[in-house]
């Protein structure tokens, strides 16, 4: 009788903290929605910031081009430090104080603010490189803020490899390179993949960072990687907390939530397509 009271306890926990949760993320969505829905056109989307002060009229085409220019850019070299630090963790390191190391010190990178890192950012990038306010210099910093996301998926997709298909292969003589891209890579790239994508997000979701290397209050579309660039959280902040609209800025945070579960269900899916594989 008193297990099965505690057991009744627990699943009671467990259901209302997931409709507790859920709630809160439906109603998050759903008030943004409904502020937001009115100022979403193909005008606001497709048009730069205008009025005195800017941003009062307009919509958020430069904004939104320059989010994805620092997310891909972000990707692009979050993805070749995050898989070159999983690989060598899990093919070619042999020391197991060294795979420690490894992982304390991508654990502490993780851990570290992204205020902090922007002021990291800021010092090493843009005053000590000389890089400036610039694309380049917000790409490297949020690369450096979600190059943990990546070095971490992409080692766990790589530990739940089935161990005897590397022995195997390992037995056979074949080299750690060809057994990676033609055993490991097709059966763990939806993981690989879809931990990338969630880095992606999580960079283009942030303000901190870019505030202090690449954020300002007014650019055009990136055209170099030496200039600087709008982005949407950035611009958001600005509408919010300036006063300046109010309008436009829940349709910002609408295109921001709606670009941001772009990347979310993109992840899944693949996600959902590897446990379709498997079934």
């Amino acid at each position: 009788m008193f297990k099965n009271w505690q057991d009744r306890c627990l699943q009671a926990w467990l259901y209302l903290s997931i409709l507790l949760v859920v709630g809160t993320v439906l109603l998050l969505m759903g008030y943004i929605l409904v502020k937001g829905w009115a100022t979403l056109n193909l005008d606001f989307l497709f048009s730069a910031p205008q009025g005195m002060p800017l941003g009062k009229e307009g919509g958020v085409f430069p904004a939104l081009t320059g989010s994805l220019a620092l997310g891909l850019l972000s990707m692009l070299i979050a993805s070749l430090l995050g898989l070159a630090t999983a690989l060598y963790q899990h093919l070619y390191c042999t020391s197991q104080r060294v795979y420690a190391l490894i992982r304390l010190v991508v654990q502490c990178i993780a851990g570290i603010p992204s205020i902090v890192l922007g002021l990291f950012g800021y010092t090493f990038f843009v005053v000590s490189l000389g890089l400036g306010h610039s694309l380049l210099a917000g790409g490297l910093t949020l690369s450096l803020m979600i190059f943990p996301v990546v070095a971490i998926n992409t080692e766990k997709a790589l530990t739940e490899v089935q161990p005897e298909q590397t022995l195997a292969s390992y037995a056979l003589g074949v080299s750690r390179s060809y057994t990676f891209f033609h055993i490991i890579w097709p059966e763990r790239k939806s993981d690989i993949i879809s931990g990338i994508l969630l880095g992606t997000v999580y960079a283009m979701g942030a303000t901190a960072p870019i505030m202090l290397t690449a954020a300002v209050l007014s650019a055009s579309s990136p055209a170099s990687l030496l200039q600087p660039v709008m982005a949407l959280p950035y611009h958001l902040y600005i509408l919010a907390s300036e006063r300046i609209s109010l309008e436009n800025a829940y349709g910002t945070a609408l295109v921001l939530l709606l670009l941001l579960f772009a990347g979310y269900g993109a992840a899944f899916l693949l996600f959902g397509r590897r446990g379709e594989g498997r079934g």
